[in-house]
């Protein structure tokens, strides 16, 4: 039970926001790509794979994470007592979890189509490295973006086979948002980083992060807002990226203060919610 336990800290399995942030773009690309007029079974199979798919990879990316930040997490209050930086699990076995993971997760993989298996594995290179980039750029949260959005393209490939340039539209819109989200969950271990010597955006833009915020979530919602001009989609998806405006402007903006750890945790994770709501404003200018 308690090497058990051990897995469960180590994967973050009980921190879900991970996982869903990765999930909701593949939901995204899945549901503009998917035709509702056919059967519907496909579309939550594949809703289904999409989500294990990104526990199982946010997990492995969990560890992978942990053991190349091993030495800064130790410095870290926030994460000094993770289980390999407290030496509560031996590099060696953590190396095996996130083999075994990736092992299930290609499993899952493999019941898409050829061309999304390939641009997916693609995409690993980006998914290991990006705990490397805070040591030599204030823009890791750039590659997380590009990273975590990933699943956008795949979701639209799962349908079509082919990339065109309305995901791309969408996923670069993604990659913003990323970039505002992760800033902002960024200033919770600011002291921290700034002390043992590692980037962020947070660092960067400390002077006017409401500004930086401010234009990334701009630059998301436009291009929101074109896709689903591309797509054709009703009134209805346009009235419902009011609500997505609100929530980023409002809940996230307005009450971003840089100082307040919680709630900074707080926006972070409110995203969540955020993506649900994005997910719907497809469905309602697709189907209604």
């Amino acid at each position: 039970m308690n090497q058990l336990n051990l897995f469960v800290e180590l994967t973050r399995l009980k921190k879900p926001i991970g996982y869903m942030l990765l999930f909701w773009p593949c939901a995204w690309g899945l549901t503009i790509a998917y035709d509702f007029s056919l059967n519907l079974n496909i579309y939550f199979l594949y809703l289904l794979l999409f989500f294990l798919g990104s526990v199982l990879m946010r997990s492995a990316g969990c560890i992978v994470n942990d053991v190349l930040d091993r030495k800064f997490d130790k410095k870290v209050l926030r994460t000094k007592d993770r289980p390999i930086a407290s030496g509560k699990i031996s590099i060696k076995l953590a190396l095996l979890y996130s083999g075994v993971l990736c092992l299930i997760a290609f499993l899952v993989l493999i019941n898409f189509n050829f061309f999304t298996i390939i641009i997916a594995l693609a995409s690993m290179p980006l998914a290991f490295t990006y705990p490397l980039m805070k040591r030599f750029t204030y823009w890791p949260q750039l590659f997380l973006g590009i990273t975590f959005n990933y699943g956008l393209l795949l979701g639209w490939t799962s349908i079509n086979e082919e990339i065109s340039l309305i995901p791309i539209i969408f996923y670069l819109g993604a990659i913003f948002w990323t970039l505002g989200y992760d800033t902002i969950y960024g200033y919770q271990d600011i002291e921290d980083d700034e002390i043992i010597g590692v980037k962020s955006t947070s660092i960067k833009f400390k002077q006017n992060p409401k500004i930086f915020l401010s234009t990334c979530y701009f630059i998301f919602t436009l291009l929101f807002i074109v896709t689903g001009i591309k797509l054709d989609f009703n009134n209805y998806f346009f009235i419902g990226t009011m609500a997505v405006f609100f929530h980023l402007s409002v809940i996230q903006i307005m009450n971003f203060n840089k100082k307040d750890r919680e709630k900074c945790l707080k926006i972070f994770k409110s995203n969540n919610f955020l993506g649900l709501i994005i997910l719907i404003c497809i469905l309602v200018g697709k189907l209604s």
